[in-house]
């Protein structure tokens, strides 16, 4: 396998890719896009005067940078990547007029819940960030750092068999949301360590508590943002992989697979053929499902997606930001109502419904980073984005392209009634992105986030990263192990890579290099 064609140039891509650089393999990347990053794009949006301003596409909420670096591999990137870690890392606001900021240093942050809910929720805080830890230190480098070919790899060895042990004791297969409920008492802190859950695609209440590590990530392990934007990291991990030898090819789409004697021979695009001794297929599985299909290979396994989001980008005025009740990058904005929602937006084919009593997302880069501040004075915008989760198409088959709009100024207008005052009137939204947007862009029922991480959906029972049939093919990416994420699609990467190299690095292993701000 000396010649390996990745097809994709998200972070699962770019991951896989630098990972087989580094074991000196020749390696191909092919890209659809004109850029990269996949689900972590950026958009070239105008202000109302016409001014021009990027803005990040997806995920806009980095954990475990570390990932990052070891996949680059100390390669020198013009420009270098720098990234700061946010403090606090969210704002959060409740119905109730009352708000919190989530800090990840213990000490730091205890004195926040003994402000918000007293000493006695602060002495419980600690306890249910130490069990947070526990199941993030249980599950990751047997369940998220590697790579399952049945359910019976969870019992393979005797280590395998500790870590399900030890995660059984902790409570790890119980519901989280119980889990969280049973160690604190205010309702209002407990959703901070459980909202995580929708990333993975399931209310929290019937999320299992390995998720918390999720949850670990977040509030313990720290949020960060990179310079320039979560575009940044893509664009560093393109600039490495060139320098190290990659040969990336944008606007390739990959239209079809030659197979011969049970194996990929080569990738064609519309332009060119690829011949290689391996591939790592990236895309969503339902774009990777169709190059399978001529082939008698895609999986006949029904998936649950997760539900969808609407996501309004865009700019707003800094004197009206400015005016608002915190300067935070983050904002979780709650509504009263909790599992209620939840389970309008997870609801199963046909009965899924818009949020009742919407939560939001509201993410402000440039009170980080103010070079993302677009013109100056009296005149001066900030980027804004704003994501509503929804549910996704086979949930909900809404018309979008008629519903979007509407749907657009009802969340604004929810902000304005909540205390965003001025972001009705002056939130200039260039672009709504709707479970529709999600459908032409490849992804599976219009959800951006990929198949749910329902049980059987979970760990060794989630698509594995191997094709049956094909001996030199490996899956990467958010709808494989170990699952979805930033941290996960990067993991998935290097497992894959790994796949073909025979070996294997704990990602933990490797000392980090972020060069912090």
């Amino acid at each position: 396998m000396r010649h390996v064609v990745v097809v994709g140039a998200g972070l699962a891509g770019l991951s896989a890719a630098l990972h087989l650089r580094a074991s000196g393999r020749d390696v191909t990347l092919l890209e659809a896009a004109g850029t990269p990053g996949g689900r972590v794009g950026t958009y070239r949006l105008r202000t109302p005067d016409g001014d021009e301003f990027d803005i990040d596409s997806g995920a806009t909420v980095l954990t475990m940078p570390s990932l990052v670096t070891a996949a680059i591999g100390g390669v020198e990137t013009d420009p270098p990547l720098r990234i700061t870690r946010l403090d606090p890392a969210y704002h959060a606001r409740f119905a109730d007029g009352a708000s919190l900021d989530v800090h990840s240093e213990p000490d730091r942050m205890a004195a926040e819940v003994t402000r918000f809910a007293g000493p006695d929720e602060a002495i419980r805080y600690r306890r249910l960030r130490r069990w947070l830890g526990d199941v993030f230190e249980a599950e990751f480098d047997d369940f998220m750092d590697a790579d399952f070919d049945s359910p019976l790899d969870l019992v393979a060895s005797p280590r395998s068999l500790r870590a399900i042990v030890r995660l059984v004791r902790l409570g790890g297969f119980g519901s989280l949301g119980r889990r969280v409920g049973s160690i604190l008492r205010d309702d209002r802190l407990a959703r901070i360590f459980t909202f995580q859950a929708l990333y993975a695609g399931v209310a929290p209440r019937d999320a299992l508590g390995v998720y918390g590590a999720i949850g670990h990530m977040d509030t313990s392990m720290g949020v960060w943002f990179p310079s320039g934007g979560m575009r940044s990291i893509a664009e560093a991990m393109t600039d490495a992989a060139r320098r190290a030898g990659v040969d990336v090819v944008f606007d390739a789409r990959v239209d079809a697979l030659d197979v011969a004697g049970g194996r990929v021979t080569a990738v064609r695009t519309a332009d060119a053929v690829y011949p290689c001794d391996a591939v790592v297929l990236t895309p969503d599985t339902h774009v990777v499902d169709s190059l399978l299909a001529p082939h008698g290979l895609a999986p006949r396994r029904p998936v649950r997606s997760s539900p969808s989001a609407v996501v309004l980008h865009g700019s707003i005025p800094v004197s009206v930001t400015d005016r608002w009740p915190a300067r935070r990058h983050h904002t979780i904005d709650f509504g009263d109502a909790w599992d209620a929602t939840f389970r309008e937006i997870t609801a199963r084919a046909g009965r899924g419904r818009l949020m009742t009593d919407p939560s939001f997302l509201v993410t402000r880069p440039a009170t980080t980073d103010p070079d993302l501040i677009i013109g100056s004075g009296e005149t001066a915008r900030e980027p804004l984005s704003v994501l509503a989760p929804c549910p996704n198409l086979r949930s909900a088959p809404f018309d979008w392209d008629r519903l979007g709009p509407h749907y657009a100024r009802e969340i604004v207008t929810t902000l304005e009634r909540r205390g965003f005052t001025g972001i009705a009137a002056h939130f200039d939204v260039a672009r709504v992105d709707t479970p529709a947007t999600w459908l032409a862009d490849g992804m599976r029922d219009g959800s951006p986030f990929a198949a749910a991480h329902v049980f059987a959906q979970t760990g060794p029972f989630r698509r594995r990263n191997t094709v049956r049939g094909l001996a030199n093919a490996l899956l990467a990416g958010s709808s494989t192990v170990p699952g979805v994420g930033v941290p996960t699609v990067l993991l998935s990467g290097k497992l894959a890579a790994e796949r073909i190299t025979g070996s294997h690095t704990r990602a933990r292993d490797v000392d980090s290099t972020v060069s912090p701000d």
